[in-house]
């Protein structure tokens, strides 16, 4: 084996997590690296960019709406930051989304959801089937009625990523292109990573921020080892017109027959189309079935879709965790930390992620807003348990 030097802080993952953590962390003068055999990769390039904390509420979710809402509080701060820096479009739109319902059932939830957002002190705006029409032409006849959520904004993953890349290089974060194979432990503290090519990197400090990949990754002692776990879903991109206006003005999302399906027109003329959510471990296949599915409930949304040309078909794997909420910050052992379990939120939590990683790598402590998503919540609860 070989030995490289030491640095402040080692992020284990290069997807957005990762990079923002590694990023915030270089920023507070910490040398910092991050081992990625390919940085900018992972989930990031399969999801739409939806930065939808109001639409995306769910019942039981109170908590991770408080987060949600901070981090989407800090978005026009951060992506004009990151442009500023990197001289990249982001694709950052502050363009509103409409939730619609076709039947009357997908009417009655989303108007349950609607009392709940209101109940938050959210903002959303009930409309009929005609006001919805008049608002995305392009919408079926049949639309019955929705909600207009103009807080609701939407970012692309893949320029995003793109640009964390660029901010960590032009803040000196080193990148080991690499897989890291296993964490090494000294003394009961975390110490660094072994990589693939056999490489000792020692680390003052280690994010685990590998995704849905965190719950296995080697050395991690099992009381430690975060609850996280591969969640599939797949994505069709389309190509829109550029002619004759917008196809679609804003994010379209709705319920069709249970199952959640969400359209996200792009400046660059790109509609993306998903997502499903299913339970297949490390399954990664495009399926007929789940192409079928989302073409079939996106095009009884918006019958023209099937006119537009097929571009790009994708499945990635989202960090689930037990409470559909992320683990952030220090863990039982000592020097190591998480960043992973985002689940449907990644793209969104980046700022607020970035900013509480940098202040607890720097403090030892966790700021307030980011405090109920320790990741001893699930180590306490287990300790609890009557025997």
């Amino acid at each position: 084996m070989s030995r490289t030097r030491t640095s402040d802080v080692l992020v284990i993952g290069g997807g957005i997590i990762g990079l923002v953590t590694a990023w915030r962390a270089a920023g507070r003068g910490l040398a910092t690296a991050v081992v990625d055999p390919e940085p900018g990769g992972g989930a990031a390039q399969v999801a739409a960019g939806m930065l939808a904390a109001v639409t995306e509420l769910h019942h039981g979710e109170q908590t991770l709406l408080g987060l949600n809402l901070a981090s989407a509080r800090r978005y026009p701060d951060f992506a004009a930051e990151l442009t500023e820096l990197t001289g990249q479009d982001l694709g950052y739109r502050r363009c509103g989304t409409l939730a619609v319902a076709l039947d009357a059932d997908d009417r009655a939830h989303l108007r349950e959801l609607h009392i709940l957002q209101q109940q938050s002190g959210l903002e959303s705006q009930w409309l009929s089937g005609r006001e919805c029409r008049r608002l995305e032409p392009m919408l079926a006849p049949g639309v019955r009625g929705g909600l207009r959520v103009d807080g609701d904004h939407q970012i692309d993953p893949r320029r995003l990523a793109g640009a964390l890349v660029s901010a960590c290089e032009r803040a000196g974060v080193v990148f080991h292109r690499v897989w890291a194979q296993r964490l090494t432990v000294t003394r009961d503290r975390a110490a660094g990573v072994v990589t693939a090519d056999g490489t000792v990197l020692g680390a003052g400090q280690v994010v685990l921020a590998g995704g849905s990949l965190s719950g296995r990754f080697a050395g991690v002692p099992q009381d430690v080892l975060p609850p996280v776990r591969p969640v599939k879903g797949q994505v069709v991109r389309l190509t829109m017109p550029r002619r004759h206006g917008p196809f679609l003005s804003r994010t379209v999302r709705a319920v069709v027959r249970g199952s959640h399906v969400y359209l996200v027109p792009r400046e660059s003329g790109e509609l993306v189309i998903g997502a499903t959510s299913e339970e297949m471990g490390w399954d990664t296949t495009v399926t007929a079935g789940g192409v079928y599915e989302l073409l079939r409930d996106a095009h009884e949304l918006v019958p023209g879709i099937t006119e537009l040309p097929l571009t790009e078909t994708r499945a990635g794997l989202r960090p689930g965790s037990p409470d559909n909420a992320p683990l952030i910050g220090p863990t039982g052992l000592e020097g190591l930390l998480l960043a992973t379990g985002h689940y449907r939120n990644g793209v969104l939590l980046t700022p607020v992620t970035g900013d509480a990683l940098a202040h607890a790598l720097t403090t030892g402590e966790l700021p307030e807003e980011a405090r109920p998503f320790t990741p001893r919540r699930f180590t306490t609860a287990l300790t609890e348990q009557p025997a």
